[in-house]
């Protein structure tokens, strides 16, 4: 509300006209603002350090690079650009003039990453107390920068600004289908940075490539030695720590499906290890060991989630006899006391501990619990409190809603990251891990940047963030849509998440986009999707239309068009969901149609050829599952290794198969109407009846 309320008073106050008051986008919102008149930028920029630090001088080339990408000329010193954006230490005695200037200080909670960004007459001073802070100031001056080339102006802005939250991370799975390329992570690191987020946690089961164990990772899906050290020298840059997580009990299927690992599993060939199996700890020790060579930093994450198949196996007995809650702590204890010689602060999943609040004390009090729940709850507390009694840190882990669904639903995500952050701050959590998992294989990482942007936002302010705020600055900030297009084509996305909840069908989800309408379960689905079935394609098609719309209007100044790409892949993939029933309807109908036009005058008219034909309703589904074929193909190669590509890809190529072999039976029936007057059933043919 302060904020707010600064924006409205400077607008009331200043004479600078209204229109060129419109406040920028700032995804997160600082935390104390007050503009001032926008400064032109046609005479350029100049971007300066006061003092000679490298991290500071790396901040400040970002920031010209910045500037360049948008047209903005940059000058090589002071005074030789129009503006001048100085970068300076609190200690530096310019930072300290300019806070004097201004009667603003830097608080102790800003002293580790805060910064304060002061206006004068053309500049602007960014002070922070540290590198990360000063960095962190300088992704602000970013956000503050609107319009390209000779339109370009920078928005002067008084500001105080620190986080939140000690850890602000985001969490990516790459171990159950697609495996970014190197590119593609830095890529993610700069924007996660961009953003203020600064821990990167990268998900492996079995695709971290381990010289003591070469077998287990996948041929073309390893992340090797060499990547892993490349891509952490990048992140230190960037300020982000880059904290892996190993499974170390549950989710290792991909590693006990071998027969030399099998032994050690709780199951043959199943997904957990057995607590008191000599082996296990032994695997678990060359891991992480491993990791530690690898991966320098305070934390790694142990994960130990759904170990669902504890105490069906190797463990029964003793299941029996202790509790299944003895058994899987004792087991996490004995892990953190392997590699305690790591000196590693370890993170691991509360979904199973939590549930043994008793025990919960026993555990080592270094150990770090990760609370994790994806639903759009009102209330979080109980899956931190019992850390929390137990005086143990805890984090929070909320999801971007990206799993199994044919685009991510933002209906649950936002509501989940927003009272999750929110309750997390209140109970005392140091840190966020936001999610995206990969269940099925067939997520597309630049699908879920409006997540995560909305959960380093959540950390990052404090208290209960904003989903409406957010929702009208994500165009802008991301993206530099002016029009308000990109904003609106999320809305109708969530709104056909919204839809289909209230149809009580529960979610857009991958087996939903794959279902035949014609099994049996698909003729019930039919059922129950029909009310909703054209509101919904009228959604998705207005999505399509509203990001065409905001690229016609600024064909050279949208950012991030691959992200637009994916988003308007997953309208197309949801009108799809629609279009699939609509049509498989039509095609029956129009089939009885035929049937009973023949029986009266032995022609079918152009039922059949509406059918099956040149613009046939089987070919139409054709030809839609082949054309997202190829835009799926193109999304995943824009951020992944060709590795279990084609995995996705087969189902295409079946549902593209499944409506040719149909559209070929209608074209047998044809030419037999023809010879015989006579026209098959439509249950010989494979055509349901009319429902």
């Amino acid at each position: 509300m302060r904020q707010r309320l600064a924006v409205v008073a400077l607008v009331l106050l200043s004479a600078v006209p209204l229109a060129a008051q419109r406040p920028p986008a700032l995804v997160p919102l600082p935390r104390e603002i007050t503009f001032r008149a926008p400064l032109s930028l046609r005479g350029g920029v100049a971007v300066v350090t006061a003092g000679a630090d490298a991290e500071d001088r790396f901040a400040a080339d970002e920031l010209r690079a910045a500037f360049r990408e948008r047209g903005v000329r940059v000058a090589a010193g002071a005074g030789q650009g129009g503006v001048t954006v100085t970068l300076a230490r609190a200690s530096h005695p310019a930072a300290q003039a300019a806070l004097r200037r201004h009667g603003v200080t830097l608080d102790p909670a800003m002293r580790e990453e805060g910064y304060a960004i002061l206006p004068d007459a053309g500049r602007l001073v960014v002070v922070g107390a540290t590198a990360a802070g000063l960095f962190y100031g300088a992704q602000t001056v970013k956000q503050l920068l609107d319009g390209t080339g000779a339109d370009a102006r920078l928005h002067a802005a008084q500001i105080r600004d620190w986080p939140a939250m000690r850890y602000r991370g985001f969490h990516d799975d790459l171990s159950r289908g697609p495996v970014p390329t190197l590119e593609f992570q830095k890529k993610q690191i700069r924007t996660f940075a961009a953003y203020k987020l600064n821990v990167y946690s990268p998900y492996f089961e079995h695709t971290l490539e381990y010289r003591s164990n070469p077998l287990i990772a996948p041929p073309g899906g390893a992340v090797t030695r060499e990547q892993v050290k490349e891509l952490v020298d990048y992140a230190r840059r960037y300020h982000v720590e880059v904290i892996p997580e190993q499974e170390a009990f549950g989710h290792l299927h991909h590693v006990l499906k071998y027969e030399l690992y099998s032994p050690l599993g709780e199951t043959q060939h199943g997904h957990v290890l057995a607590p008191g199996q000599g082996g296990s700890l032994d695997l678990i020790k060359q891991m992480f060991f491993e990791i530690d060579t690898l991966f320098p930093g305070r934390f790694i994450h142990i994960g130990a989630d759904e170990t669902f198949e504890l105490g069906r196996g190797q463990t029964a007995e003793r299941v029996r006899s202790e509790g299944i809650g003895a058994v899987y702590l004792k087991f996490l204890a004995d892990i953190e006391q392997a590699l305690r010689p790591l000196n590693r602060r370890l993170l691991f999943w509360g979904d199973v501990a939590m549930n043994h609040p008793e025990l919960v004390k026993t555990l080592p009090k270094d150990l770090v619990a990760v609370g994790w729940v994806y639903d759009p709850l009102d209330s979080f507390d109980k899956y931190l409190v019992p850390f929390r009694d137990a005086g143990m840190e805890t984090w929070v882990a909320p999801g971007v809603n990206n799993w199994n669904r044919a685009y991510p639903n933002n209906l649950n995500a936002l509501t989940n990251i927003r009272n999750f952050v929110r309750d997390g701050q209140r109970l005392g959590s140091v840190g966020m891990l936001n999610t995206s998992w990969d269940d099925d294989g067939e997520a597309i990482f630049n699908q879920t940047w409006y997540g995560v942007l909305f959960g380093a936002a959540a950390a990052w302010q404090p208290g209960e963030s904003s989903i409406d705020a957010f929702q009208a600055s994500y165009g802008r900030a991301f993206h530099g849509d002016t029009t308000g297009n990109v904003d609106e084509a999320q809305r109708k996305l969530i709104e056909w998440h919204a839809l289909l909840r209230r149809a009580r069908i529960g979610d857009a989800t991958n087996y939903l986009f794959w279902l035949d309408p014609w099994s049996a379960e698909g003729l019930l689905m039919g059922d129950r999707i029909r009310p909703a079935r054209d509101s919904l394609r009228l959604l998705a098609e207005q999505a399509i239309v509203l990001l065409a719309r905001a690229r016609s209007a600024q064909p050279a100044s949208l950012r991030e068009t691959d992200a637009l790409d994916a988003i308007e892949l997953g309208a197309r993939r949801l009108d799809l969901i629609g279009m699939k029933f609509q049509f498989a309807d039509e095609v029956a109908q129009l089939y009885a149609h035929a049937v009973d036009t023949v029986a009266a005058t032995g022609s079918a008219g152009r039922y059949l050829a509406d059918i099956t034909g040149v613009n046939g309703r089987l070919q139409d589904l054709r030809d839609a599952y082949g054309v997202l074929r190829d835009e799926y193909e193109r999304a995943w190669m824009r951020e992944n290794r060709p590795y279990w590509r084609h995995s996705v890809l087969a189902r295409y190529d079946l549902a593209t198969q499944l409506w040719i072999s149909r559209a070929d039976a209608v074209s047998a029936a044809r030419t037999q109407l023809g010879r015989t007057r006579k026209l098959p059933s439509a249950a010989e043919v494979g055509i349901p009846a009319p429902r």
